[in-house]
């Protein structure tokens, strides 16, 4: 049986090393519209994606005969897996490839972010010494709640277990294992918000989550709070917690997506962006990054390794 595999995005080299080492067929495709894509698939048995391209109903129905479709990272919104599901297309991703620097890069923002070094860096740069104004605060102590305890969530909370923090998750499609994480408290989402000092969101972008984070989701919180989304930008109201910040109700954000980011992840949207955006530019209570969270040298790796061996698995009898 033939067995090609078009890849729709740029992939680490390893991932066609590995497949073509074991009997598969890769060929590029990232170049290719989605008129293009449904042509050329057609003598293939699977699609490797990143972002690139919304595999949608319509879509999909075009390319029913695939086997599977490949996405090289953690969340699958960019594909409808319902429909995926009734065609028996296999749906494939690799969250165990940037989990560790997802949490790794979570850890940096968060303590960036307490200790106003980014702010305190632009301000020695011009060369101004403002050391009061710049005194921070101890992760030592404080409680972290984690809200989605997946791959990414655990690999935080792993991460943390040195900080001497106390540790709170909720996770409602998930029973934590007390003897792989002993250090991790599953409670319920009230005692989240009872006791935090810091938020962590660590969920899939779904019908469910989006928004999930509003007005009064922030305003149910007893005390103010710092608050990190290195998930998805949809998930967080941008109004919502400019107004929340204003207020002194959430201390600081770190944010690693933005709600106003392009399907594909690579740019924001190229409309003009809304003033909410242009407040956390201005803010010195706000850091941001462009979604590189899970984006590292050793994560490009590990997640072609991860996503080939799956493919690979697919196809052992």
């Amino acid at each position: 049986m033939s067995k090609k595999i078009l890849l729709i995005d740029t992939m680490h080299f390893s991932f066609t090393d590995i497949l073509n080492a074991n009997g598969f067929e890769c060929f590029a495709g990232e170049e290719l519209t989605e008129e293009e894509v449904i042509v050329k698939v057609k003598d293939c048995i699977g699609i490797a994606i990143r972002s690139r391209l919304k595999l949608n109903r319509e879509f999909l129905q075009k390319i029913s005969h695939i086997n599977f479709i490949a996405r090289a990272g953690a969340g699958m919104e960019n594909i409808d897996t319902i429909t995926a599901e009734e065609l028996n297309i296999t749906c494939l991703n690799a969250p165990e490839g940037n989990r560790d620097a997802v949490g790794e890069h979570a850890i940096g923002m968060l303590l960036s972010l307490m200790n106003n070094l980014l702010k305190a860096d632009a301000e020695v740069r011009k060369g101004l010494w403002k050391r009061e104004e710049n005194r921070g605060f101890e992760l030592q102590g404080k409680t972290i709640g984690i809200i989605g305890f997946g791959n990414m969530g655990s690999s935080f909370a792993k991460k943390l277990q040195g900080f001497e923090v106390n540790i709170l998750a909720y996770d409602k499609y998930i029973t934590i294992d007390k003897n792989k994480f002993p250090y991790v408290n599953q409670v319920e989402l009230d005692e989240i918000k009872l006791k935090s000092d810091v938020i962590s969101l660590h969920v899939p972008l779904t019908h469910e989550t989006q928004f999930m984070v509003d007005s009064t989701f922030l305003n149910s919180f007893s005390k103010p709070i710092w608050l990190i989304n290195t998930a998805r930008g949809k998930i967080l109201n941008t109004k919502s917690l400019v107004e929340a910040i204003e207020t002194n109700q959430v201390t600081g954000a770190a944010l690693d997506v933005l709600e106003y980011e392009n399907t594909s992840f690579e740019h924001l949207n190229s409309s003009k962006l809304p003033e909410p955006f242009q407040y956390l530019i201005r803010s010195n209570k706000v850091i941001l990054s462009p979604h590189i969270g899970g984006w590292t040298f050793e994560s490009n790796e590990k997640i072609a390794r991860i996503l080939s061996e799956k493919i690979i698995n697919l196809y052992v009898h």
